[in-house]
């Protein structure tokens, strides 16, 4: 994960999201399933403010990504039109989170530095510049997520470490599509070696 700053919420939004959403909401006070998912009109307002970056991978989703409600529909029916709730997420990562709601870190308050990614393992791991009161937070939303060793994040971080290494993208390119896996290598360049 890498600090994501807030995304302004769209001009169209609350006519077009918000408004016609709650009152869906007003209209079915007792109705449990999903609700109409009016945000999906919005998903690359949100993808953009993120970088296109997975708020949780800190990649490139090339699959176009989701609106990830950060506090869960299920568990707060009230926020499931609110677009300060949203983050922009891979679908894999989105359905591992489930419900986990503020049990995991939201990509809003987390610091540079929290994260790294290893060479050659490609596996996450919280850094000690994660304050105390959140490291346990951070370790759980390593495992909860399987950021840290997931076989397809692991994948995911291969692809494009392999196309970096191959020539295809360049190490600024690589910054724009998997910040934390350039950081990797930058760390090894700086100290004279070879990425692996």
């Amino acid at each position: 994960m890498i600090p994501v700053p807030k995304v302004p919420k769209p001009a169209q939004f609350e006519k077009k999201a918000g408004q016609p959403g709650k009152q869906w909401l007003k209209d079915n006070p007792t109705t449990t399933g999903r609700p109409p998912a009016y945000w999906n009109a919005f998903t690359a307002d949100l993808s953009a403010g993120f970088g296109g970056l997975c708020g949780y991978a800190a990649m490139l989703d090339p699959t176009g990504g989701t609106v990830d409600h950060y506090l869960s529909y299920k568990h707060h029916r009230d926020k499931a039109y609110d677009w300060a709730n949203y983050r922009f997420a891979s679908g894999t990562l989105n359905s591992s989170k489930k419900t986990a709601d503020d049990t995991v870190l939201d990509p809003f308050e987390v610091q540079g530095d929290w994260f790294e990614i290893l060479l050659p393992s490609l596996q996450m791991r919280v850094t000690d510049a994660v304050p105390d009161a959140m490291r346990a937070k951070a370790e759980f939303t390593l495992k909860r997520l399987k950021l840290r060793d997931g076989e397809r994040i692991i994948r995911w971080r291969q692809s494009w470490y392999d196309m970096y290494k191959r020539g295809g993208l360049t190490l600024d390119e690589l910054r724009r599509v998997a910040p934390l896996i350039a950081e990797a290598v930058d760390k090894i360049l700086a100290q004279g070696g070879v990425a692996p």
